[in-house]
């Protein structure tokens, strides 16, 4: 039977969540998958647990610790089939999600990427998300510059669609799925299967978000780079630029705030350019600040922005030095 969707869930150090979330696919009805499971250097025993799941769906491929964005690119890289669906390992979903969104798919075919609703738990319990969560089709690239509208659980997309935006940066160790979703629906609309067939687990510990310290830098970084690229133009690159300054200034706030005065220097440039020089065009100043991000993390991943302190490569922090 020809696989038509190819299913990745990466994990890390979730043995007993992991589990579930694959039973939850291994439970699907009425579609033709395959299951990559993509151990990111889990220490607690994930690949052995799974190996006790005899179904030839599925197999497990280890790597070295790496991060999502890298386990969910390496899923990509060796999947089979011309659609992607990715699956978090502390998520669900219900029996028909595959067979539900991969006919919606089959009766929208110019429809490259799409997503189904979802159910959300925190500590176990059922909690309603905001309004500014909730879900929609079409074009929302602007609504979704504030708040991340594409879950990775919900989604199904046409290989071809991932491969051509070259996936999720694997530098970014969080808000890489924000990074990616505005990348592509700067330039693709997004379909909606308006059921909950996806159940969100949220609060436990390992959350990356609760694991994780000033993610909004890594949005900032998101952000930069959309400003990089010429396709941006019109009320999208302002709006773009609008919310970089917006989140450069809290940020830099806060920084200034527990003296870390040149990295507040840094992106308070930062918003000064993308308020003053960036909404008409690709500018340089915006390039060469996110090279300097990414060359952070790079370097230290997980760190603050502390490549630009001077300490080692810049005696100058600020985005105009020479």
């Amino acid at each position: 039977m020809t696989v038509e969707v190819s299913v990745i869930i990466p994990t890390f150090n979730r043995r007993a969540m992991v589990r579930e979330a694959v039973e939850s696919v291994l439970a699907q009805t009425g579609a033709s998958f395959e299951l990559i499971v993509v151990d990111d250097g889990s220490t607690d025993g994930t690949s052995e647990e799974l190996s006790k799941i005899p179904d030839d769906r599925m197999r497990v491929e280890r790597i070295a610790n790496s991060g999502p964005a890298a386990a969910r690119n390496r899923g990509v890289a060796i999947a089979r089939a011309p659609m992607i669906a990715f699956l978090d390992s502390d998520d669900l979903w219900k029996k028909q999600k595959l067979e539900r969104q991969l006919a919606f798919m089959r009766a929208n075919p110019d429809c490259a990427i799409s997503q189904t609703n979802e159910l959300w738990l925190r500590n176990g319990r059922r909690v309603n998300p905001g309004l500014r969560h909730r879900k929609r089709a079409g074009d929302f690239f602007l609504e979704s510059l504030r708040t991340c509208l594409i879950s990775p659980s919900a989604v199904i997309m046409r290989a071809e669609l991932f491969r051509s935006h070259a996936g999720f940066d694997e530098l970014m160790i969080a808000a890489e799925d924000y990074d990616l979703w505005l990348r592509i629906s700067m330039v693709v609309e997004v379909g909606l299967l308006d059921q909950p067939l996806v159940t969100r687990r949220g609060g436990h510990p390992d959350q990356l978000s609760a694991r994780t310290s000033a993610i909004d830098r890594f949005r900032i970084l998101a952000l930069a780079k959309l400003l990089t690229d010429a396709r941006l133009t019109g009320e999208r690159r302002t709006a773009t630029a609008d919310v970089l300054a917006e989140k450069c200034g809290i940020y830099a706030g806060g920084l200034r705030r527990r003296g870390k005065i040149e990295q507040a220097n840094f992106y308070e440039d930062l918003r000064e350019h993308a308020l003053a020089t960036e909404k008409d065009q690709p500018g340089g100043e915006i390039a060469r600040a996110v090279e300097v991000m990414r060359t952070m993390l790079a370097d230290k991943p997980g760190t603050e922005h502390s490549a630009i302190l001077g300490e080692a490569k810049n005696p100058d922090s600020r985005i105009n030095a020479t």
